[in-house]
């Protein structure tokens, strides 16, 4: 089980009634919740219970019909993927959006365009702010490479890796823009059991090292109950639990729902 938070902390992002629809199609419907800061808080539910959907209004991919975001004090229903990434927002998805024919360095650094500050004349030629802006980035990537341990990958094109490795760098990329809030979509997909152990430590030092508030969709619950502090399950688009990992393995209605039995 993870450490517990402190008392008191305030919330970093709260969800309030938030419903969306697709041609009369419910994703969600009046989902409300809060994610305190400097926690992990984990998304579980069936397959087409909303919680992409949910992540994807986070992060400004969807505009809600009803309800509104607040994120580090601010409100808004009207966002996009831009100005969430601004505010410091990150997001890695279910299936890699990766440049295939970069390397994984390249990938990583692509992950701080939201932080440049040279002009397009700057870049082009190399003058101004540009090199130190690239001595600035280059060490910041290196840094944030040793940390998920992706050195030996640095040059390698990132299509010719493993799909492990990739998930990897996925996550490197989001963690390189320094997010306050990072929205990670099933990164242990596809993994076998000792690749999501290996993944599963690595969000959790991810979270106590870098102080990153995370949301994470993870279908293993295993895996769920030893990493999240807290949990909320979703089904046909409704919360139908929210709580610590304990209170919600017993909850008869996510048992129902989801689970199926309850998790020893």
């Amino acid at each position: 089980m993870p450490e517990d938070l402190p008392a008191g902390k305030e919330a970093l992002l709260e969800i309030h009634e938030i419903s969306l629809s697709f041609k009369g199609v419910k994703a969600l419907s009046n989902v409300s919740m809060e994610v305190q800061e400097g926690e992990i808080c984990a998304l579980i539910g069936p397959n087409g219970a909303g919680k992409s959907s949910l992540l994807n209004v986070i992060n400004g991919v969807y505009r809600p019909q009803h309800g509104e975001v607040v994120f580090d004090g601010r409100h808004f229903q009207k966002i996009t993927p831009f100005d969430a990434a601004r505010r410091g927002i990150g997001r890695t998805f279910q299936h890699n959006a990766l440049f295939e024919r970069l390397t994984v360095l390249d990938n990583i650094l692509a992950g701080l365009a939201r932080h440049g500050k040279t002009t397009f004349w700057e870049n082009i030629f190399h003058v101004g702010r540009d090199r130190a802006e690239n001595r600035r980035f280059l060490a910041w990537a290196s840094r944030v490479i040793a940390f998920l341990k992706l050195e030996e990958h640095a040059g390698t094109i990132v299509s010719t890796l493993p799909f492990g490795i990739q998930k990897r760098v996925d996550l490197a990329r989001a963690l390189v823009s320094e997010p306050r809030l990072l929205l990670l979509d099933e990164p242990m997909a596809g993994m076998n059991q000792d690749e999501k152990q290996e993944m599963s430590r690595i969000v959790s030092e991810v979270n106590s090292h870098f102080k990153t508030t995370i949301v994470l969709i993870e279908h293993d619950i295993g895996i769920v109950m030893g990493l999240a502090h807290r949990i909320v399950v979703l089904d046909y688009g409704s919360k139908i639990a929210d709580g610590m990992p304990e209170q919600v393995r017993n909850d008869p209605g996510v048992i129902k729902a989801y689970l199926g039995e309850v998790y020893e």
